[in-house]
């Protein structure tokens, strides 16, 4: 395989907008699936996307659409998946082609819900893709400040680093710093978990407490995600590196930052179910704080943090007594 040969783009959303952005920077053309015709026609009619970073102009000519998934997969040789991780499943049981001669770039920073897998162990067992043809691209990179062309960094994982490398060079631009790296398990992990981690900072700011504990909430948040990760996947990684802290922090503090916003609604006192109705976007972490706590109950590993979100979120305990008990906790 010639990495990384025709690239498509699976999925519409923001970050798939601005992940198209950033591969044609560097390539000709692109295959680009996604679900909807009537979203398509708008794009094509519009020169942008319809509905998500609609700032963000594109050269039509440049870019082949399609809502048949196995049509964009057969023309494709390298597939970047970025579709929020509930709906992953839905979109592969329409696939007939087989995907496992293809490369794959997962986006998705979540986990698969029913399974409990990150995505590139899904793809593995489900579709039978060798892990060395399997990416996972990571870091602190909010979708809006790409398309505002802000400097942003990117690490790409893959077992085989010399592939990864090849990808880094197809998504390093101006404003676009990339890293390789090792680590597909644990930088998927993190990504979960600095969502989780980011309704926690949500809840805590709804309920008014302020720049002093969201400090401490984050320093107790990247202790708990590196003690679950070096129980589930070790490996001889520094968790002080963009893909994990970075990624964390920006998560957790910035205003475009859809799970924090989630939490925040749920810290002012929204139902769980009103609030999602009200945000419109998927907060990737409500699912991912149900799924960490599955896969935990294997491992045991002490996550105060998880556990109060997921206290909080599934089952229904007042956010005021959870935190104030999360607080006896922190040093």
């Amino acid at each position: 395989m010639k990495l990384p040969g025709k690239i498509a783009v699976m999925g519409g959303g923001s970050w798939a907008t601005a992940i198209a952005k950033i591969v044609l920077s560097k390539t000709e053309t692109i295959n680009w699936y996604m679900r909807r015709d009537d979203r398509i026609a708008d794009f094509k009619r519009l020169g942008h996307n319809p509905a998500y970073l609609t700032s963000v102009k594109f050269d039509i000519k440049r870019i082949s659409f399609s809502s048949n998934i196995n049509d964009v997969v057969k023309e494709s040789d390298t597939l970047i998946f970025v579709t929020p991780s509930p709906y992953l499943k839905s979109h592969l049981k329409k696939l007939k082609t087989k995907i496992k001669d293809k490369f794959i770039i997962t986006a998705i920073k979540g986990i698969v819900p029913d399974d409990n897998l990150i995505v590139s162990e899904y793809f593995t067992k489900e579709y039978n893709v060798p892990t060395e043809n399997i990416a996972v691209i990571a870091g602190p990179c909010h979708a809006e400040e790409v398309a505002l062309e802000r400097l942003s960094y990117l690490t790409i994982a893959c077992p085989d680093t010399s592939k990864a490398s090849l990808i880094a060079e197809r998504f390093a631009s101006s404003y676009i710093k990339t890293s390789v790296s090792n680590d597909v398990a644990g930088i998927e992990y993190g990504s979960v978990l600095k969502n989780v981690y980011a309704i926690a900072a949500g809840i805590c700011n709804g309920l008014k407490y302020g720049d002093n504990f969201q400090a401490v909430l984050m320093s107790n948040a990247v202790q708990e995600m590196n003690r679950f990760l070096t129980t589930v996947y070790p490996l001889n990684r520094n968790v002080y590196d963009s893909a994990y802290l970075g990624d964390l922090l920006v998560t957790g503090y910035s205003n475009f930052s859809r799970n924090r916003a989630f939490g925040t609604m749920i810290g002012k006192g929204y139902s769980v179910k009103s609030a999602q109705i009200e945000m419109e976007m998927i907060a990737e972490g409500y699912y991912g704080t149900k799924c960490i706590k599955e896969i935990n109950k294997h491992y045991h590993v002490n996550m105060p943090i998880l556990d109060a979100v997921y206290n909080i979120l599934y089952e229904r305990i007042s956010p005021t007594i959870e935190i104030k008990l999360l607080t006896d906790s922190f040093r």
